[in-house]
């Protein structure tokens, strides 16, 4: 269908049509295809030419772009992050008690044993004290009525009867003569905090104050609590410093109903509770606990509520609801400030509550909050009735506020079968507010599916609380090891100057750490060449013979040598670099174990991940993660549980193969699979790989289907898949391939992670194995990229605050179905992932983050319409590969060698253009009503993962005289094939594509030949559920019905 369409699509804006993937019938190479090597039958010359011009306009693009898109980096602060946590502690709040009963669980003794514990664990030295001051009425009233306020300052003048008579109007509470004083000191030590905080002067802080705040409502005293004082200290942020985004925490065992109460309306403040419920058993008995309450009017969808329905929860529950539920709606949320409700009656004793949580697994949940908000968290006690497992909650809490590492919980950390179910409940009710939610669905409950059986043991004791915190109270003397040796720049390619993987790339990082003064504050660790028994550990001998054998071969044997390979060069010294990259990593694996340092990062090349036992593999000679993990297991003498994270935007067969039977090592990689078509292009790095043997589920692939996958997605899976299996694992040490070839800008890629985005991937990593992780480079090949990127992880390991994110758009559809594809997988190994479905009726609303009400932009997609698509292009088995697109510099286009050129193909444009198969050709233009016009023949997808969010074309019909509902232009007009508005394409005003970026609706259909674009894909799509909407567009623009051709 021959016309004068918009090229490549009606928003793209490359000056070449995309295309789809090259025929994938390669498997004549070894293992695939090769990386970075162009589609068969290309002419190698043309091949070599083009790929060098678009390498070099693409690298000069991509720089500019990402420069661009790192202004608001604060990479170029200060290299020293000097600021301290905050704290107040005053002794005046412990002026009053209850006169009628001394065995009053809210009693002063509670603060003066967290003072203890704190001195004993040498920590109030530490903070910076900030001295509490008493709140102002004017400041009360932010939150409660002027009535109540004074009635309130009367009550130091009545006698102790008139107290107790006022007291009984109230649900449990008490009035002495000092509670109003000692009330007022509460809640301004909070708003000195904030003060504090908003000033620069401090990073975080923690209020341990009394009484308590979070059941006061309006105009009544409650549950212990006079004035709310974390919703006060919300309002004033709101009011002095104009915070615009406010997230309240309360993981009190009770419901904090109070401060839900008061911002029920309001979509400023999102309200997050997680308490002891049993379905209104337990005080305060309202229903507007459970997870039903999801706020009213404005504030609906701002209001969340995770209710425990049974007693005894552990660890595993409470950061099972900080990662599946509040996690991934604080990203979308984007809070500018955190407030925490920092109740300790859910820990393991408490006469309250009844749980069993803790002091590391509090430790945990404050770490996870410090990735919000550029770490700006405020702590305010509030419940907490058993004095000794009070006082180690807020040791355990204030340490992790400093800077120091999680200890290591119980194993394993996974919720029980009852939080699963109330995880479920508050997601679904959440569902219709926040799209991270909507795109993530649960699957029903299989019955009789056979999971691994799941032992949690037995409760632990109040005695085993008494025992001194895990080794953190005893830290490194140094924070951060950095290994790199320059003679790893040794290793090049001497036939081909533009090859990805060059020396520069670790010269440039190394300058980059220096440059922001990040290096002084690391250890230098020596690098060292792996020995023959480390490397033997992962590689067979003769292998490890052949390769050491390259050091004395003659420039044309080292390039035949490296053509036997897939995807790999040699040079003379390619032996020595090798050997030097796995043995840095085996250095500071040593020195982490050792504890001279706390964590740390090794910038080393070659790369290693795609090296098996017995041969090189794009660009990898030996697995230097594979080896280290080895090597740390060594040294500790038993099976040292380890987990080893792949980032890389590849995927790391090599590393997969050596623990694919081991279950001592968890290996989860995210990478680009495309259906196989992506390097290395081999189904092993499929989600339904998962591992043999003793190690089946102890592999996890998160499989992604395409292109412009960027912070979302990967952080949306690192909260849903990857940490709560890493969790439930409870590895004793962290090892990350971190290749940063995802990272926007890079030419192999063709995704977008920003620099933050690894940041908050590492502080989440953080969290496990006690702070022992270690991260060791593999690829990334966009020289601004990789330094920005490995810079922002350094700072981070380094325990400067996590940068903020740039605001995050909702995590792609396909993302979704890869995500929901492994949960689906692994749910039968990992308890952690066995969220099931849960039917509700639940009225469609506007997502919290909108600013407009009933936008027509973000008009909700029924899912009965979406039915047809999903039945449609949800067989996995039948998906064909997906395509590389031209603009991301797939790595089938670079080409590793040079060969000899063959004339040139008649049909290599079509091949050029993704061709391949029998899918129809299109034929677009490059200007829409230019005379002259250079038309190009691109071959449309066959499938996309976007299509399910086609709906069905409405009832009347559609009208192809429709003009842009935006400037009323009848030309070049497109329809939104999600909720068919009508928008004019980009070479007219791109009303279509503000449209996209607005609704995150992909694809749109042309009024003016009827072609299908995905905005996600970048590319053309022919696919059968697009055919109705075809041809009604074609009967309302000729009268007649769409010629089909067979």
């Amino acid at each position: 269908m021959a016309s004068k369409a918009e090229q490549p699509g009606p928003s793209h804006g490359k000056e070449s049509p995309s295309r789809p993937a090259s025929d994938t019938g390669m498997m004549g190479q070894k293992r695939g295809g090769r990386k970075g090597s162009p589609a068969l039958g290309a002419n190698p010359g043309l091949a070599e030419a083009r790929r060098r011009g678009r390498a070099k306009k693409l690298n000069q693009k991509s720089d500019r772009d990402l420069m661009t898109n790192l202004q608001d980096l604060d990479l170029e602060a200060e290299s020293a992050v000097s600021l301290g946590t905050g704290l107040v502690l005053d002794e005046r709040m412990g002026g009053f008690y209850c006169p009628w009963d001394e065995s009053f669980p809210e009693r002063p003794e509670r603060l003066q044993a967290v003072q203890e514990q704190l001195t004993r664990d040498c920590l109030l030295e530490r903070c910076v004290h900030i001295k509490a001051q008493p709140a102002t009425p004017q400041e009360l009233q932010l939150v409660h009525s002027q009535e109540y306020v004074e009635l309130m300052a009367s009550t130091p003048q009545m006698t102790e009867m008139e107290c107790r008579a006022l007291s009984d109007t109230y649900d449990s509470v008490y009035l002495h003569p000092n509670s109003f004083p000692c009330a007022l000191l509460a809640t301004g030590a909070l708003l000195r905090l904030v003060d504090t905080l908003m000033g620069g002067k401090i990073r975080n802080g923690l209020a341990l104050v009394r009484p308590p705040g979070h059941h006061a409502q309006r105009e009544k005293m409650n549950g212990y609590c006079m004035f709310n004082n974390i919703a006060i200290a919300a309002r004033y942020a709101q009011e002095k410093y104009h915070v615009p985004r406010i997230l309240i925490v309360d993981w009190d065992v009770h419901h904090g109903q109070g401060t839900q109460f008061i911002f029920e309306q309001d979509p400023s403040v999102l309200y997050f509770s997680v308490h002891r419920y049993e379905q209104g058993r337990f005080w305060p008995h309202l229903k507007a606990s459970d997870w039903s309450s999801t706020g009213s009017g404005k504030g609906q969808g701002y209001t969340v509520n995770v209710p425990w329905n049974q007693v005894g929860m552990r660890d595993g529950d409470y950061i099972s609801s900080f990662l599946h539920v509040l996690l991934p709606i604080a990203l979308e949320f984007q809070p500018q400030l955190v407030l925490v409700s920092a109740g300790f009656d859910a820990m393991l004793g408490d006469p309250k509550g009844e749980m069993a949580a803790t002091p590391g697994g509090f430790a945990h949940l404050t770490h996870l909050l410090m990735s919000l908000a550029k770490g700006k968290l405020i702590l305010s006690l509030e419940g907490g009735y058993n004095l000794h497992s009070l006082a180690l909650g807020v040791s355990a809490t204030l340490q992790t506020l400093l800077g120091d590492p999680c200890p290591m919980l119980a194993t394993p950390c996974a919720p029980c079968p009852s939080a699963l179910t109330s995880l479920s409940h508050t997601l679904a009710a959440q569902r219709p507010s926040w799209k991270v939610i909507q795109g993530f669905q649960s699957v029903p409950e299989d019955k009789e599916e056979k999971h691994r059986e799941m032992n949690l043991g037995p409760l632990p004791t109040l005695e085993a609380l008494r025992k001194p915190l895990e080794p953190t109270l005893s830290l490194p003397p140094n924070r951060t090891g950095l290994v790199y040796d320059e003679r790893m720049m040794k290793h090049f390619n001497m036939w081909d100057s533009y090859h990805p993987e060059r020396p520069e790339r670790i010269a440039q990082i190394t300058q980059r750490l220096a440059d922001l003064g990040l290096t002084p504050r690391c250890l230098s660790l020596p690098a060292r060449s792996a020995t023959d028994q480390e490397l033997l550990s992962c590689h067979s001998k003769k292998y490890v013979d052949r390769v050491r054998a390259t050091s004395g071969l003659k420039p044309r044997e080292l390039h035949r040598e490296g053509e036997s390979y897939n995807s790999i060069y040699i040079s003379p010294f390619s032996f020595s670099c090798a050997q030097l990259a796995a043995g840095a990593a085996c250095r500071l694996v040593e020195a982490i174990l050792a504890r001279e340092v706390q964590n740390g990062l090794a910038i080393v090349r070659p790369p290693g991940h795609h090296a098996e036992r017995d041969t090189a593999c794009g660009f990898c000679f030996f697995n230097s993660v594979a080896v280290a993990a080895r090597h740390a297991q060594e040294v500790a003498g038993r099976a040292l549980r380890i987990l080893i994270v792949d980032w890389d935007i590849h995927h790391g067969n090599g590393t997969q193969q050596m623990f694919e039977e081991d279950p001592s090592v968890l290996y989860i990689s995210l990478h680009r699979h495309d259906q196989g078509a992506f390097f290395p292009m081999t189904e092993d790095g499929a989600s339904s790989c998962v591992g043999r043997g003793r190690g089946e589920g102890f592999n996890v692939n998160v499989a992604w289907n395409g292109p412009r996958l960027g912070d979302p997605d990967y952080l949306t899976a690192m909260l849903r898949i990857v940490m709560p299996i890493a969790y439930e694992f409870n590895p004793e040490l962290v090892l990350v391939s971190a290749g940063f070839d995802a990272a926007r800008g890079d030419p192999l890629g063709g995704c977008l992670i920003s620099p933050e985005g690894y940041a908050h991937m590492t502080h989440l990593l953080m969290g496990l194995a006690g702070g022992r992780i270690a991260l060791v480079l593999e690829g990334g090949y966009n020289l601004t990229s990789i330094s920005e990127s490995m810079a922002a992880c350094t700072r981070t390991l380094l325990g400067d605050p996590v940068p903020v994110l740039p605001w995050l758009r909702p995590p792609l559809p396909g993302a979704f179905l890869s995500m929901a594809e492994v949960a689906q997988i692994h749910r039968k190994y990992w308890q952690s992932l066995r969220l099931n479905a849960v039917e509700m009726e639940v009225e469609e609303r506007n997502t919290p983050l909108e600013l407009v009400e009933n936008s027509p932009l973000e008009q909700k997609i029924p899912k009965e319409k979406c039915s047809e698509a999903l039945a449609t292009s949800l067989k996995l088995e039948e998906r064909p590969p997906f395509p590389v697109l031209e603009e991301t510099l797939g790595l089938e286009s670079l080409q590793l060698s040079s060969q000899e050129e063959s004339p040139e193909d008649p049909g290599l444009i079509g091949e050029a253009a993704g061709g391949g198969g029998s899918a129809p050709l299109l034929v677009v233009a490059d200007q829409f009503d230019a005379e002259g016009a250079t038309f190009y023949a691109v071959t449309p997808l066959s499938w996309c993962p976007h299509l399910v969010t086609v709906c069905s074309v409405p009832k009347e019909g559609l009208d192809v005289t429709q003009p842009c509902q935006d400037c009323g232009t009848h030309v070049e007009n497109w329809l939104c094939l999600s909720c068919y508005q009508v928008h004019c394409g980009r070479y007219i005003q791109a009303h279509m594509l503000q449209h996209h970026e607005s609704s995150d609706h992909s694809l749109v259909l042309s009024y003016t030949d009827f072609s299908a674009w995905c905005y996600i894909c970048q590319a053309y799509v022919n696919h059968e559920i697009l055919l109705d909407a075809k041809k009604t567009a074609y009967q309302s623009k000729f009268g007649e019905e769409m010629p089909m051709v067979p």
